[in-house]
Formats: structure tokens, sequence, C-alpha cells
């Protein structure tokens, strides 16, 4: 417990919850008492099967109940329980409202939610209104009403959400994340971001090379063509802006001393979907999804005004060929960033030569935050380069000790809104859309994140 105090006092836990970074317990410092952590896994999906993982890894978490409609993914994950040492689950899924019961179990402290998109705010409502903690898997919410819906259960019930955004979590994000917060691109003016990343092969059943997809989805697909599919077929929006959204909106105080203002959206014809079943092995012209007609534009780009005076551009492009990237880059009146997987550079007035780039490996070191210097270990393995760990770490802390999380109810309304707001936008030829104030006017004087400089 000692260790435990400390970390609190170094952290100096804000109004806003638990600042930006729970501290890690693995172990024996299990926060206000003595027991476990007890979890509830509702979904059990590719990212569902991961947080079960990364939960029965930790000693102060007991996974007491999962549920999912698809028998064979309980199978799998009361084996990897049993693997792991831990009892099985009690288990749910008999029909799409089992959840209710699970979520009426006294052994139930907490919720994770990994279910498809259209699931989430509905089961996250349920979840707060049974006085569970939730944590709910991006996007939080498909429409405006949704976003106010997790908004307004959270006020009545008191019950936190955290939205499980990993990439907030990535090393090099956290590391810029410490170069803003040090002040080292000056006062910022200007961010870009997205999901840039072929989908293709996702959307349809699996099957043949050379595109590892097949062209059926919908009930005849498999894991995520099941459903997610259905969007571009329906939707011309960013389904799935929060990936790129939420580091960025870190990094520039979202909802904390800074909100977003409006947004202005385009789309670009829809092809890519098309010409992928046209040229598949197993599809062609005359294959019946051949004839479909996608609304979701293959390239939508988004470009949001905040309080401040920040524009945010965000990107999202699923349906063509092209290599993964989130397209970051942070600039203000001292300097650029540009980084991703693939991109690492970076210039500073003053400390650049001329008006080139410098490769960014020195700064990332030298700004590594103090979280991934000490339990970077500890993420191998985890998932996604050891994001996974750190997300499902700050979410069983901030539970634990049942506060605010980092990223909070109120970030999960406002990242989500780019999805409705978008499509407002683009049926409109562009036309702008205002953003509510989740926050009813406390933006103006909520902390931003606190920043832990010191290793802990």
């Amino acid at each position: 417990m000692d260790n435990r105090r400390n970390f609190i006092k170094k952290a100096a836990i804000t109004s806003a919850g638990i600042a930006m970074l729970p501290n890690l317990s693995m172990a024996n410092n299990l926060g206000k008492n003595s027991q476990k952590l007890r979890v509830a896994v509702l979904g059990i999906g590719e990212r569902g099967i991961m947080h079960l993982n990364n939960l029965i890894k930790r000693n102060d978490v007991d996974v007491t109940a999962i549920c999912d409609v698809d028998k064979a993914r309980i199978a799998l994950a009361q084996k990897n329980m049993e693997k792991a040492g831990q009892k099985k689950a009690k288990v749910f899924g008999k029909n799409d409202m089992d959840y209710r019961n699970m979520l009426a179990l006294k052994d139930v402290d907490a919720v994770i939610i990994s279910t498809p998109w259209l699931w989430h705010t509905k089961m996250a409502v349920d979840s707060m209104r049974a006085g569970k903690y939730t944590g709910l898997e991006v996007s939080a919410a498909n429409t405006m009403e949704e976003c106010w819906d997790l908004v307004n259960v959270h006020e009545e019930t008191g019950a936190h959400l955290m939205i499980l955004e990993n990439v907030n979590y990535r090393q090099d994000v956290l590391a810029v994340l410490n170069m803003v917060k040090q002040n080292l691109f000056g006062e910022l003016s200007h961010f870009r971001c997205g999901y840039q990343h072929d989908l293709r092969a996702v959307k349809f059943n699996n099957g043949k090379q050379p595109y590892g997809g097949g062209v059926e989805f919908g009930e005849k697909g498999f894991s995520e063509a099941h459903w997610r599919t259905q969007h571009s077929l329906l939707r011309n929006a960013d389904v799935y802006p929060t990936h790129g959204l939420g580091p960025v909106a870190v990094m520039a105080d979202i909802n904390r001393g800074n909100r977003f203002v409006s947004l202005t959206s385009h789309a670009s014809k829809p092809l890519g979907l098309h010409n992928y079943i046209v040229n598949h092995p197993e599809g062609g012209p005359d294959h019946p999804n051949a004839k479909i007609k996608w609304k979701q534009g293959d390239v939508i780009t988004t470009t949001i005004e905040t309080a401040k005076g920040e524009t945010i551009i965000v990107t999202h492009d699923c349906n063509l060929p092209r290599p993964y990237s989130l397209g970051f880059r942070v600039q203000g009146v001292s300097g650029i960033s540009e980084f991703d997987y693939h991109t690492k550079r970076i210039h500073i007035e003053g400390k650049t030569e001329g008006h080139g780039w410098e490769d960014m490996d020195n700064y990332l070191k030298e700004y590594d935050h103090p979280l991934w210097k000490k339990y970077g270990n500890h993420a191998q393995g985890a998932g996604h380069g050891g994001m996974d760990f750190f997300v499902i770490n700050a979410f069983v802390e901030s539970a634990k000790e049942n506060i605010a999380p980092p990223m909070d109810v109120y970030d999960a309304a406002a990242w989500s809104a780019v999805t409705p707001l978008s499509e407002l936008s683009i049926e409109n030829n562009g036309a702008p859309q205002d953003f509510p104030d989740f926050t009813r006017g406390n933006w103006i004087k909520r902390a931003p994140y606190n920043w832990i400089k010191d290793t802990f």
C-alpha cells in the first residue's frame, strides 16, 4: 500500500480523475480494499479475446463472467482461462439480450464491452444503469442521440465509463504527447490524423489469396464481415474516427480547457469495394455482390475547428489498397512532427538545420514516456505493440479506485460524434456542423490531464 500511496501522491489525482496514466498494480496493491476487481467481458470476438487474455494475466482481477452468442468463442475463452490457471467464468449468451442477466450479477464490478458497433451504446447504458464500471470499445456511439445517452446516463447514475482507445497508449504517441506538454512545438496550431487501413479483406469472408478475403459479408461473412461491412453499404460517414482523433484530442486538451466547435466533411466516390469484388478470384463482374451500390466514399476528409483556434484534419480511408497509417501531424509555432510506423520526422526551429527534416528517433528516445520506460517489458506480447496492456491497466486501476478514467464519457461522446456530424456534412455538400458541448460548459474549468514527468 505504501508504494501505491506514493504513486497517488506523485500523480496528483485531479477532479478529472486519474490524470493520464494510472499506476500499474499487478499483485498486492489493490486500491481501497483487499478484494480483486471482478470483471465481466461482454463480446468474445477478436477484440474481446485480446482483452480477456490481458485480464487473466493479472493477479488483481477475477474474470467472473463472459457473454457471447457464439458458442465457439465462449469455448475459446474458457480454454484460455483454464490455461492461465483461472476458474471458469459464468457463461451468458443464450440470446442477444442475455447480457442483461450477466449485468445483474453481484459478483461483477466492471464490464468490458467489445461487441459490434450497433450494440456499444445500448450495452454501455445498461451496464452503467446496473452500477458497473464500464469499459467501452471504439467507437462508443453511432448517432448523436447515442452520444447524449452515454453522457446522460453517466450523470444520472454516477457510474463511470472509459472509452478503450488503445492508440492513446502507443509508445510514439505518448512520446509526442510528452513533447507537447514540454512545449517543444510551442503553441499548437494544427493537427492531422486518421484511420487509413486497407480493410477490404476484413470486410469480406475469409477466402483464397491473393487478397486474403472472399467477397461475402453479412450472414455469409466471417468475424467483422458479419457486421462491419454493412456500414460501408448504408452510411457515408467517418465511421471509425477515434484511433487518430483520440491522441490528438488529448494533445489539444479537448474537454479540458478546449473543445471541438464545428466540422466540415467531404467524401470521394465509392469505388474500392466494387473493384475488389470484381477482381477477386471468388468474385467477378457477374457475382451478385458486384451489383451492390456502396454508399461510403473511399476517402472521407473531415476538418475540425476547436475553441482555441486549432484545426484538425481527420481522414478515413479503409476501402482502397494502401499501407496502414494513422498519419499523425502535430504543428505549432516552434516546430512540426509527422510520425507513424513508416514516418518519423521532425523540424524544430532553432534546432533543426535549415528548412529540412530530422529523423525523430533521438527525440523519441529523449521524450519516451515514463510509463513505457518503467513498464514496457510488461507490455510485450499484450497486443498492438504493447498498447493493449496499458489501456487495460488504466481501466483496471481506475475501476479499482472507482474514479473517473483518463478517457471518460465526455471524450467518448465528443470523439464518436464525428460519425453522425460527418454524415450530416457530407449529405449537405460539406456544410459546417456544430459540435454539441457534452460537458455542458464545464470544459472551461475542467483541468487538463495531469502530466507525470518523473518515473514512478
